[in-house]
C-alpha cells in the first residue's frame, strides 16, 4: 500500500518507482494486445510466446447481461512502446497538495456507474465502500474512490485535463492505517503521487473516467501530467 510523500527526496524515489514500474516486462507499456473472447476461457497455452512475450488470463462482468466475460493481455517486454518511452512529465513536489481527508465507510456495498473510456459510453458499477471528504479554500468535496483489489483507488479530474495534465483524468491510490473499509478514520490525498492512468500508456487499457463528483473546478498542479515518448510514437496508431 503507499505512503504519503513527506519530503522531495521521497517524490524523487517515487517518480524513480514509477519509471520502473511502468517499463517493466508486464508494466504499463508493455500491454500490446487485449482480446475479448466471450464466454469462452482462452487457453493461454496455445498461444504463441516468443521470450520477450507474456500471455496473462482478463476477466470482467459483461456489460449487457452481467455475465463473465474472459480474455486474455499479450505483454512484450520490448513493446514500441518500450522503445519509444521517454519520460513521464511531472510536477514539482508541492507540499500543499498533501491533504487530511476523512473516510467515511457505508453499511453495505454501493456502486457508482463509472463511465469507461473504451465502452463507447457505457459505465460499469464499481464498488465504492465509503466517502472521501475534506474543505479546502472554504469548498467541501465529497469524493467516490472505488475498492481496486482491497486498496482505494480515486479516479478525478481538473482543469489542468487535456492542457497540461492527460485528458482523461488521473488516478490517485489512498493509504489508509488499515486494510478494513469498515473502518472510519483519517486518509491523506497526496495529490503529488497523482499518476497518469494505464491508458496513458497503452491504448488497450480500458480505464475508468471520473464521475462527476470527483471533478474539480480548480486546477491540480501536482503529481504526474504526462506520458512523452520520442519523435512521432502514438500509441494509438496500433488501433
Amino acid at each position: 500500500m503507499s505512503t504519503p510523500v513527506t519530503t522531495h527526496e521521497d517524490y524523487v524515489r517515487w517518480q524513480s518507482e514509477r519509471r520502473d514500474a511502468v517499463t517493466a516486462r508486464t508494466g504499463n507499456l508493455a500491454l500490446v494486445e487485449t482480446r475479448w473472447t466471450g464466454s469462452e476461457r482462452p487457453d493461454l497455452a496455445t498461444e504463441r510466446a516468443s521470450a520477450s512475450v507474456t500471455v496473462t488470463a482478463l476477466e470482467r462482468k459483461d456489460l449487457t447481461t452481467g455475465e463473465p466475460e474472459y480474455g486474455l493481455r499479450v505483454w512484450d517486454a520490448e513493446s514500441p512502446a518500450i522503445q519509444a518511452f521517454d519520460r513521464i512529465d511531472t510536477y514539482e513536489y508541492d507540499p500543499d497538495w498533501v491533504i487530511d481527508a476523512q473516510f467515511t465507510p457505508v453499511d453495505t456495498d454501493r456502486t457508482v456507474p463509472f463511465e469507461h473510456i473504451r465502452d463507447n459510453g457505457g459505465s460499469r458499477e464499481l464498488v465504492v465502500p465509503g466517502d472521501i471528504t475534506f474543505t479546502r479554500d472554504g469548498v467541501e468535496h465529497r469524493l467516490a474512490a472505488f475498492d481496486d483489489a482491497g486498496s482505494l483507488l480515486l479516479v478525478f479530474g481538473d482543469a489542468t485535463n487535456g492542457t497540461e495534465t492527460y485528458g482523461a483524468g488521473r488516478f490517485l491510490f489512498v493509504p489508509r492505517e488499515t486494510a478494513e473499509f469498515g473502518s472510519e478514520g483519517t486518509v491523506v490525498l497526496d495529490f503529488n503521487r497523482a499518476f497518469v492512468p494505464p491508458c496513458g500508456f497503452s491504448a488497450q487499457y480500458n480505464c475508468p473516467m471520473p464521475p462527476a463528483q470527483n471533478r474539480f473546478t480548480e486546477p491540480i498542479r501536482a503529481g504526474e501530467k504526462n506520458v512523452v515518448f520520442t519523435g512521432d510514437f502514438d500509441i494509438y496508431a496500433a488501433l
